[in-house]
């Protein structure tokens, strides 16, 4: 076992050897996988509109550090680190355009360091193949330019995998060891939860580790998972009554944790619905669910070849990423009872590099030269899925902006109206709309629960409030005496308005 082990970390040692410095930019592969991030940067840029204003979520995220509105409530579940991320922007600028841009820039940079984690491990080619394989993902393109957290989650997976194996390989790669953990406080600064169940394989493979290996990988690991969860700790004791409270209150927003089978749910969101709670309707078209399906067997088939053919690499470097992902994907298929095609997004990325190294394999001989038939298949399948994946992004992207338009409009008719800042929504879709509109947002129940009845009453006597109800149904109690007003389908209550907030 132990000749085993040593012939292990030899062969490890030697697939790391092309990472040493002093090798040319082209030989390290970094211009294959520069290639890849810019035009993943380019694809954002040009697929998924500058103009396509914030999403809800997105809205809570930015309006934390935002000049524009005041900051929404913000539930449970969520981390500042988003909202940290965007600070640079929303500090001084309202500007969403402006935000896109630099999230799209900076998201492609994320992509391009995370491959660059991996360099020695597999080949150039392999990192440049998947790094593309997943950026194509019309999942990636939509949630790359959008201050949302699972992007960063995702590229922080993908780089320390990647910093991990190194160091495993080589101990005194420090900035391998450096780079794990900040991978993995980036990870758990984004989404903290998320952050211990992906790095949880690499915590228990670095306990199973020769000692004085074990502790440089330990320390790394767990303090990032410290720095990255620090603040959602404090915070949890300052404003949720405890971690415990807090998490209790995480799970109890996202309809309680518990077994739950959401294969079905994620497939229905593969359409482009961006949340899927509650998620009823039929299935997408096969073509769009398919590749969902072959992903696994991919996955599944990497794994095998990687224990057939211990030579010249270690299976480790295919093992790793594959326990990350399954982890990453676990409570998101099994635990919670709706989905959105974001959650899934670290796995996917952790999958990328393994299943692009496989369909390389699969395509090339054993003396080095194309499977001419095998090759073709291969472009001919990805051909037939960047295409796909491009119509439900131009359709989802179509609708989102249609949608958040509409919210836009909204806005302007309750400025006209003589709702204005400092000003308060409640109702349906007040959250974005409130931060459209500059104002606050307010519920009484839900997740989002942050005042009662009696206090809206309250506000509206010193400011313009409004309650923004359907065509059909009946506002609450405190709002059937305020003015109805009609608009795209809404009813819009706008109560009592001082002298300095407009007119009625």
């Amino acid at each position: 076992m132990a000749n085993s082990s040593s012939s292990t970390l030899a062969s490890a040692r030697r697939l790391a050897a092309p990472s040493v410095a002093g090798m040319s930019w082209r030989d390290r592969g970094q211009g294959m996988t520069a290639a890849v991030a810019a035009a993943f940067t380019l694809a954002q840029l040009l697929l998924v509109r500058p103009g396509m204003g914030l999403g809800w979520d997105e809205t809570v995220y930015v309006s934390q550090i935002s000049t524009h509105a005041p900051a929404a409530y913000f539930s449970a579940p969520r981390a500042r680190g988003i909202s940290l991320l965007v600070a640079p922007i929303t500090s001084w600028s309202s500007s969403t355009a402006l935000l896109r841009v630099y999230l799209a820039v900076l998201s492609g940079a994320a992509l391009f360091l995370a491959l660059r984690a991996w360099r020695g491990i597999f080949p150039a080619r392999a990192l440049a193949l998947g790094g593309a394989l997943f950026a194509s993902l019309w999942i990636t393109l939509f949630y790359g330019p959008q201050a949302m957290p699972n992007y960063w989650v995702a590229v922080g997976a993908l780089a320390a995998a990647g910093c991990f194996l190194r160091v495993h390989a080589d101990s005194a790669d420090r900035p391998a060891l450096w780079g794990l953990a900040a991978s993995v406080t980036l990870m758990t600064w984004m989404r903290p939860v998320d952050g211990v169940w992906i790095t949880a394989p690499l915590l228990l493979l670095a306990l199973l580790l020769r000692q004085w290996r074990r502790f440089s990988l330990l320390l790394a690991l767990v303090g990032g998972l410290v720095a990255g969860s620090a603040q959602w700790i404090v915070e949890a004791h300052d404003r949720y009554g405890g971690l415990l409270r807090r998490l209790s209150d995480a799970s109890q927003a996202q309809g309680g944790l518990g077994w739950n089978i959401a294969v079905g749910d994620q497939l229905r969101s593969l359409g482009g619905r961006s949340l899927c709670r509650p998620c009823t309707g039929p299935l997408p078209h096969p073509a769009v669910t398919l590749w969902w399906f072959v992903l696994p067997l991919l996955a599944v088939l990497a794994a095998v070849i990687a224990f057939r053919a211990r030579r010249p690499a270690p299976p480790s470097r295919t093992l790793v990423p594959l326990a990350c992902a399954a982890m990453a994907a676990f409570p998101y298929l099994f635990l919670i009872g709706y989905a959105a095609p974001r959650f899934l997004l670290p796995a996917y990325a952790l999958l990328g590099i393994p299943v692009a190294d496989l369909l390389l394999h699969l395509g090339t001989a054993p003396d080095g030269r194309r499977r001419p038939v095998a090759a073709a298949l291969l472009a001919l399948g990805l051909a037939v899925h960047l295409t796909v994946q491009y119509q439900v992004l131009h359709n989802t992207v179509h609708r989102t902006t249609a949608d958040h338009h509409a919210w836009s409009r909204t806005a302007a008719e309750l400025h006209r109206l003589g709702v204005r800042p400092p000003c308060m929504l409640t109702g349906g879709d007040s959250v974005p709309i409130a931060f459209y509109a500059g104002c606050s947002s307010a519920a009484t129940g839900g997740n989002n629960a942050n005042t009662t009845a009696d206090g809206i009453t309250r506000t509206a006597r010193l400011q313009p409030v409004a309650y923004l109800g359907t065509a059909t149904g009946r506002p609450p109690s405190y709002a059937r005496g305020w003015k109805p007003h009609s608009f795209q389908g809404l009813r819009l209550y706008v109560g009592p308005v001082t002298a300095q907030g407009g007119r009625g």
